[in-house]
């Protein structure tokens, strides 16, 4: 019973991988996103990363890739994920809420030419909604890793890569895929022997 249940977890995750690679329009956008990641650490830029649950883990691996390693001994690059800071989140959680968390984060450190990564599967997650509006107002450029429709971070959002899924394990499976897609041609770009 259960071998037959695990082709088929396999199977639906590689053919959301699959669809990935058939899809020219996203594979676009990740090209993109590759651009203004390599600009903004070449500025000197931050690179910010929020989620919430699953998405939040993926968005602290992705960060860490960058800022720690992925192949390469090379430079530290500023990439954070925004609740890393625990007394900070459970201190504004508690003074104004949980839908305020990242907004304010963004607000006190976020600057003009930095780079968010809003990660949702749905892409409607309140808090995170709030972190990409705050992120338009300052000039930071919002890029929106979500599930097939986008949600509400679809009009956020500078960049939207949407995962062709409506299966949340499936597009966070496929967000760590992309992230590290991401992490690997930025390294190579900027650190090139």
């Amino acid at each position: 019973m259960s071998i037959p249940t695990i082709k088929k977890i396999l199977a639906n995750s590689i053919w959301v991988k699959q669809e990935i690679l058939k899809n020219d329009h996203l594979l676009k956008k990740i090209e993109q996103t590759v651009e203004i990641c390599i600009q903004a650490f070449q500025n000197k830029q931050k690179v910010l990363f929020c989620g919430n649950g699953g998405s939040a883990a993926d968005a602290q691996h992705i960060a860490a890739e960058l800022s720690g390693r992925f192949y390469k001994d090379r430079p530290a690059l500023f990439a954070e994920a925004l609740h890393v800071n625990g007394s900070y989140l459970t201190a504004v959680a508690n003074d104004y809420g949980y839908d305020a968390i990242y907004a304010r984060l963004v607000d006190g450190i976020g600057q003009k030419g930095d780079i968010l990564f809003t990660l949702s599967t749905s892409g409607n997650s309140t808090n995170i909604v709030n972190a990409a509006q705050v992120a338009q107002q300052k000039g930071i450029h919002v890029v929106a890793m979500t599930g097939s429709t986008g949600g509400q971070l679809k009009e956020l959002s500078q960049i939207l890569i949407n995962v062709p899924s409506d299966d949340t394990p499936r597009i966070q499976e496929a967000h760590i895929t992309i992230g590290h897609i991401i992490c690997e041609l930025v390294e190579a770009a900027l650190f090139s022997d």
